[in-house]
């Protein structure tokens, strides 16, 4: 049985990190794409284990669960990144709503990300109400995963909002797919 080299480092070094953390700290204002079609620009003022309170611009406070974020970026990017993000319009008529039971969401596997990453590749990525995000996987932990978009702009993807991760031939990377196929296996990072 083999192992990715350097996946256990990057792994304890970052896989509890929160992009919720770095957006209290930052008070930077963020476009937050919520369930429902819903984008608001906020900051967050306090997160809980499963909530948020934002400072919604023009708005006030709110109280949102962290399910309802799918993806997030800098609110000063906002308008480049708006001009990227695709619908991919079957998805969207699916009316998937959040998924409560982690054992029941589309997971990517730490161990299909790393790979990835360290190499490169483009990936496709369709949330679950269908907004579609090409690019290059930045960084990943636990709850999140973050891809470059063209320009090097970074969008954040809460990986419980994931329905869908390919990769540029359209090979599924998902972890109902990967336990079989094991494309990681293939990397030149994996040690026999």
């Amino acid at each position: 049985m083999g192992h990715l080299q350097g996946l256990k480092e990057y792994l304890h070094e970052v896989y509890n990190h929160s992009v919720f953390d770095q957006m209290l700290t930052s008070q930077q204002l963020w476009e937050m794409h919520l369930h429902g079609q819903r984008i608001v620009q906020a900051r967050v003022v306090q997160n809980e284990t499963y909530d948020l309170v934002v400072e919604i611009e023009g708005q006030g406070k709110e109280e949102l669960p962290k399910l309802q974020v799918k993806c997030l970026y800098p609110a000063d990017s906002a308008a480049a990144i708006g001009k990227q993000l695709k619908i991919d319009k079957k998805v969207q008529g699916l009316g998937l709503e959040p998924i409560y039971a982690p054992a029941q969401r589309y997971i990517v596997k730490n161990k299909t990300l790393f790979p990835l990453m360290q190499e490169r590749q483009v990936v496709f990525c369709t949330l679950m109400e269908g907004e579609l995000i090409r690019g290059l996987i930045g960084e990943f932990s636990r709850y999140d995963m973050t891809i470059h978009v063209k320009g090097g702009l970074p969008i954040v993807i809460m990986r419980h909002g994931v329905y869908d991760l390919r990769d540029k031939k359209g090979r599924c990377l998902l972890k109902s797919f990967q336990d079989k196929h094991k494309d990681w296996e293939k990397s030149a990072l994996f040690v026999s």
